[in-house]
């Protein structure tokens, strides 16, 4: 099974870039985008349902913002938008694929780095979502998440770690909290399991600003997050960086289930 997970920045701006192209080449059994930036109505037709794939899409009631899409080779048994909170889902952040006993969620947490506004959302956003990620670990189903989560989890995922302390995306109540989201509710990040100690061949996104691409100044803000026995399954990862579609890269992981 191939999963791949890329915020796209604009759904529109990455069919113009060839991600679409690259995403039917690339076979994956699921692809989870986020940011789509678009309505139901601003989607064609190679973006609804390339190829052999089927899209399924959670939009942002505000126009051009957020939204995050699943494409799925096989049609699921059953999809679910949203956390079930009015406030988060009408920001469109989460959709749930469920394939047999395997669950495939597409999620993009909130930024707060445009100001205490929407960092304090962000923090919302957490303090539901915990609970959400408690329950979905009771399940007892297999179970990947895909996505932006917005957060650098430790100081080998981001190349100024001592310069973005007090910033969003690297605050000690982020990192605690992604902490508590591996150590006490047992979920498993999936390529830090594969490459424990990878530092720059590890970032996922690159600020526009600068010069931070060419000189490879980045952070490891997209995961794959999975159940541990799920997670033990994992055989290879790669994050694709010979074609820019967004400023995220796509991070593809391999995993030894059948879908």
């Amino acid at each position: 099974m191939k999963i791949i997970t890329l915020n796209l920045n604009g759904i529109r701006s990455a069919a113009r870039k060839g991600f679409f192209q690259w995403m039917t080449r690339a076979r994956a059994d699921v692809v989870c985008v986020q940011e789509l930036k678009a309505q139901a109505a601003d989607l064609a037709d190679g973006t609804r349902g390339p190829g052999r794939y089927s899209g399924y899409f959670h939009h942002a009631e505000k126009k051009g913002y957020s939204g995050v899409g699943l494409y799925c080779r096989r049609e699921p048994d059953r999809v679910v938008e949203g956390v079930g909170r009015r406030d988060i889902d009408a920001e469109g952040r989460y959709l749930r694929a469920d394939f047999g006993p395997l669950s495939v969620i597409s999620v993009y947490l909130p930024s707060g780095s445009s100001g205490p506004h929407r960092q304090a959302i962000k923090f919302r956003f957490m303090d539901h979502f915990l609970p959400c990620l408690a329950k979905l670990a009771a399940e007892g189903r297999e179970i990947l998440l895909c996505g932006d989560w917005n957060i650098a989890h430790r100081e080998i995922d981001l190349k100024n770690w001592r310069s973005n302390r007090k910033n969003s995306g690297f605050l000690p109540e982020e990192r605690a909290w992604l902490s508590r989201v591996f150590d006490e509710l047992g979920w498993v990040d999936v390529y830090r399991r594969l490459h424990p100690d990878t530092t720059g061949d590890a970032y996922t996104w690159w600020s526009n600003r600068g010069q931070a691409w060419a000189k490879n100044v980045g952070w490891r803000i997209d995961y794959h997050i999975a159940t541990p026995r799920l997670a033990a399954t994992a055989k290879r990862a790669a994050i694709y960086k010979k074609r820019r579609f967004s400023d995220h890269a796509p991070l593809t992981i391999e995993y030894d289930y059948k879908l």
